[in-house]
Order: structure tokens, then C-alpha cells, then sequence
């Protein structure tokens, strides 16, 4: 799968390699997935995600928040999360009912708001960590959850 990403999404996954090291989680969550797109900062997920008024600063906070502060550096491998591992598939399946031959960070957004809307958390709570994360930045998610398709016609819309 990891084949079809843009290189921008692929920087999305090395980004938040570093963001869950830099936080001494032990595992990729969907959070940190959330602070690799706003970080990468020039794809289609960064943009809507600035315009809804998330930053890197106030989401890390909300990040720790979530899932705790780490005590140590992890060494070695870095795993995803089950939820983080879904978000990623979820991606693949948006860029599939779009029909495009690529996933791009936009397609990962959309598979991060896709997941964390699915049901029952790993930790037992309804929302993932990246869907916490924006929400407590007061965005509504069904909302942000067009802006995607909405953007890219805008590119695609005929210049007159």
C-alpha cells in the first residue's frame, strides 16, 4: 500500500516517526499520524487542517493529553496502532471512491476521520486520538470531513 502514497503523504509517516519519538510514545496512534500532516504543512490535509485553526503546538499538547507523557526513548521500530494500522487502510479505500491511483495526505485526513469515528476506542473511549485532538480545537469533523473534495475542485474547476 505504502507504494501508492504521494511523497508528501510518505513524509507524513516519517514526520510522525519523529513525533511519536520526540513525545516517547511507544507506538504510532492516529494522533501522531494528525501531527505528521500538519508538520509535512504543503499538502491538501496540512491546508485544511490550518484552516481549521489546528497548529502543531496546541495539537502536541492535546497529543500528551491523550495518551500521557512518555517516560523513555523508544528504541528500535516504531508499530502502529490497530487504529493508526485502520486510518492508514481507511486512506486507501477514500483514494479508491474517489478514483485515484495514489493516496494523498488528504486521503489520509479522510482516513484518520474515517477511523476515529468508528466505534469503540482501543483504550475504550468512542473517538480516536486524532479525532479528539480536532475536535478539541473546536473543529466540526463532518465538515472538515468535506473540505477534501471541496479543495480539489477548486484546483480542478475551469480558470475563466
Amino acid at each position: 500500500m505504502f507504494e501508492k502514497f504521494t511523497n508528501r503523504a510518505r513524509r507524513v509517516v516519517i514526520l510522525a516517526q519523529e513525533e511519536t519519538r520526540a513525545l516517547n510514545h511507544s507506538r504510532i496512534g492516529t494522533e501522531h499520524v494528525l501531527l505528521g500532516l500538519i508538520r509535512e504543512g504543503e499538502g491538501i490535509g496540512a491546508q485544511i487542517l490550518g484552516s481549521v485553526g489546528v497548529t502543531l503546538e496546541s495539537a502536541r499538547r492535546q497529543a500528551v493529553e491523550i495518551v500521557g507523557p512518555g517516560q523513555t526513548a523508544p528504541a528500535g521500530h516504531l508499530p502502529f496502532s490497530p487504529r493508526a494500522n485502520q486510518a492508514l487502510l481507511g486512506s486507501y479505500e477514500e483514494a479508491v471512491q474517489r478514483g485515484v491511483d495514489y493516496i494523498g495526505t488528504e486521503h489520509l485526513l479522510l482516513g484518520l476521520l474515517r477511523e476515529g469515528e468508528s466505534g469503540e476506542g482501543e483504550s475504550g473511549e468512542g473517538e480516536s486520538g486524532a479525532v479528539r485532538v480536532l475536535t478539541g480545537h473546536g473543529a466540526d469533523v463532518a465538515r472538515v470531513r468535506q473540505l477534501p473534495d471541496e479543495l480539489i475542485a477548486r484546483y480542478q474547476a475551469p480558470r475563466g
